[in-house]
């Protein structure tokens, strides 16, 4: 970061960019690795951001999930403590697992499902059961399909979403076909390489709605000068918003 304090640099990022952005998006790990300073720093940002942009969406990306019991009080930390409005978790233990984040009104989660990593093919490719057993020989279904199929069973309140990495254009196209109502978070542009017209074009829903295209990186850093670093994010936010205009057309 171009200053020290990460409240005083995150401040500045909100206020130069939050007429743009449909969502600001902390990662907590960050936070967390810098201890009771970084928690102190993230509860300033979160407070900051009610005040100058109320209608904007705050995702805790935590990737929380485990047994009810511990679910629930993630649950209760991430919406009573930190006021998320929307947190990512992981659907590994089930419906139990995210089930505790569903009965907040006006809360709701983003469900892991295709990630932008290399090595997210390891597992989330993985057929679930012989293509033979299945009706008409057809293909089993890939993990990260049967989960977001899972998402769609659970969003019964339309709290419930998906994340699928902007590095994968095709799978978020499938997955959009097979669940157009859906809200789906697409990480990985910028740093990560995600084409963000591929993206925007796959995402979207039939009324070019229902994408969260995130960056980070390429935003927050955009410079490393203590007196630019704000307008140097505003203009990389600003060409990532006309990007996506420019991908939907009359969608946008």
């Amino acid at each position: 970061m171009p200053v020290k304090d990460v409240a005083e640099f995150n401040r500045a990022i909100v206020d130069a960019t939050n007429d743009l952005v449909c969502a600001y998006k902390p990662q907590l790990a960050f936070y967390e690795a810098l201890g009771i300073e970084g928690l102190r720093a993230l509860a300033a940002t979160v407070d900051h951001i009610r005040k100058v942009a109320a209608d904007v969406v705050v995702v805790g990306d935590a990737k929380r999930g485990d047994i009810d019991s511990t679910a629930e009080a993630y649950a209760r930390a991430m919406f009573d403590v930190w006021g998320f409005d929307v947190v990512t978790v992981h659907a590994y233990l089930g419906r139990e697992s995210i089930e505790p984040f569903l009965t907040r009104p006006g809360r709701g989660v983003l469900v892991v499902c295709r990630t932008s990593n290399p090595g997210a093919r390891e597992l989330q490719d993985l057929r679930l059961v012989p293509a033979t057993s299945r009706n008409g020989g057809g293909p089993a279904p890939r993990l990260f399909e049967h989960v977001a199929a899972q998402a769609a069973r659970w969003n019964r309140g339309g709290n419930v979403g998906i994340v699928v990495g902007a590095t994968y254009p095709d799978e978020l196209a499938e997955l959009r076909k097979a669940h157009p109502e859906l809200v789906v978070l697409v990480p990985g542009v910028g740093a990560q390489g995600g084409d963000v017209e591929r993206a925007a074009r796959a995402g979207v829903n039939s009324d070019g709605r229902g994408v969260m295209i995130s960056a980070s990186r390429s935003v927050i850093y955009a410079s490393s000068d203590s007196g630019k670093y704000p307008d140097a994010a505003r203009a990389a936010a600003t060409k990532l918003r006309d990007q996506i205009r420019a991908a939907l057309g009359e969608a946008a």
